[in-house]
C-alpha cells in the first residue's frame, strides 16, 4: 500500500502566502503517512485566472519558494508534486515540479496542451515524462490535458506510471450549478472524465483542485477499475488521502491499445 495526499486548500491570496500555506500542507501530509503529496495547478504563486490579480512572474521569487517547499520536503520525509509556473524561451510555462523527499529536484512536467482561453497567458510546453519515489511510479497531466486528452495519461501508464496525478484549476462561476455529489449526472463532464482516465487504462487517478465555495469539481482519486474511492467534500479545505494497492495498477488495457 501507498499513501497519497492532495492539497485540497485554498487559492493563496499572495505568491507568498501560497510557499507558506504549501509548507503546512506538506507538514500535514508528513504527519498523516503520506509518501507523496500533489498540488492543485500553478498554486506557486497562484493560477494566472480571470480576476486573479497575481504579480507578473518572478523567477526568483520562484527560486526561493521552490527551495523552501523543497525543505519542507526534506524534512518531512515525502515527495512533492508542486503546481507551479516556470519561464522559458518560449515564455511562461504552467508547470509542476517534481521534489524527492530529500528535498532533491527530480524535473518539471510542463503542460503541453494548453486550453484556448489561456493562450494569452501560458505557452505550450513539450514532452513527456514519468517520475519515481519509493516504489510508486507516476505521470502528470496537468488541467486541460487530463480533461480532453485521453493520450497524455495512457502515455505515462504505457511507460510504467502506477498513477497519474491530475492537478487543475476549476473555480465556480457566476450562477453556475454548485455540485453536491461526485460524478452526479448533474455535473459537468469532468468528473466523469476522472473515472475514464482510470478504467481505460487501469491505473489510479487522483485529480487535485483549489477549495472554494461554488466550485464544479473538487478533488479525488478514482482507482484502476475507474471506481471512485474518494473525493473531497465540495468547497471544504483540507488534505484527502488514499491508500493506493499499487498491485491493483496493472496498466493492461493501456498496454494494449493500438494506434492507426
Amino acid at each position: 500500500m501507498f499513501r497519497i495526499a492532495l492539497a485540497n486548500i485554498r487559492f493563496p491570496p499572495t505568491p507568498e502566502e501560497s510557499v507558506t500555506l504549501a509548507e503546512q500542507a506538506v507538514a500535514q501530509a508528513s504527519m498523516e503517512g503520506a509518501g507523496i503529496i500533489c498540488f492543485p495547478e500553478c498554486y506557486v504563486p497562484g493560477y494566472r485566472g480571470i480576476g486573479k490579480a497575481v504579480p507578473p512572474p518572478d523567477p526568483a521569487f520562484l527560486e526561493r519558494a521552490w527551495s523552501r517547499i523543497a525543505a519542507s520536503a526534506a524534512k518531512g520525509n515525502l515527495a512533492v508534486i508542486l503546481g507551479t509556473e516556470r519561464m522559458a524561451d518560449t515564455g511562461l510555462l504552467a508547470t509542476a515540479l517534481v521534489i524527492d523527499g530529500d528535498g532533491t529536484r527530480a524535473g518539471f512536467q510542463d503542460k503541453v496542451q494548453i486550453d484556448p482561453s489561456e493562450e494569452g497567458t501560458y505557452s505550450p510546453g513539450s514532452g513527456r515524462r514519468i517520475f519515481r519515489t519509493g516504489d510508486l511510479t507516476f505521470g502528470i497531466a496537468i488541467c486541460h490535458e487530463g480533461w480532453r486528452y485521453p493520450e497524455t495519461v495512457r502515455w505515462a501508464v504505457r511507460h510504467g506510471a502506477q498513477i497519474v496525478f491530475h492537478p487543475h484549476f476549476h473555480e465556480a462561476v457566476p450562477e453556475g450549478y454548485a455540485p453536491a455529489t461526485f460524478a452526479d449526472p448533474a455535473n459537468t463532464f469532468h468528473e466523469k472524465a476522472v473515472l475514464c482516465r482510470a478504467a481505460e487504462n487501469t491505473c489510479y487517478f487522483a485529480t487535485v483542485n483549489v477549495a472554494g465555495p461554488g466550485s464544479p469539481t473538487t478533488s479525488a482519486v478514482a482507482g484502476p477499475d475507474g471506481t471512485l474511492l474518494c473525493y473531497q467534500p465540495y468547497g471544504e479545505e483540507g488534505l484527502l488521502t488514499a491508500d493506493l494497492d499499487l498491485s491493483q495498477a496493472t496498466g493492461l488495457l493501456a498496454s494494449r491499445w493500438k494506434s492507426g
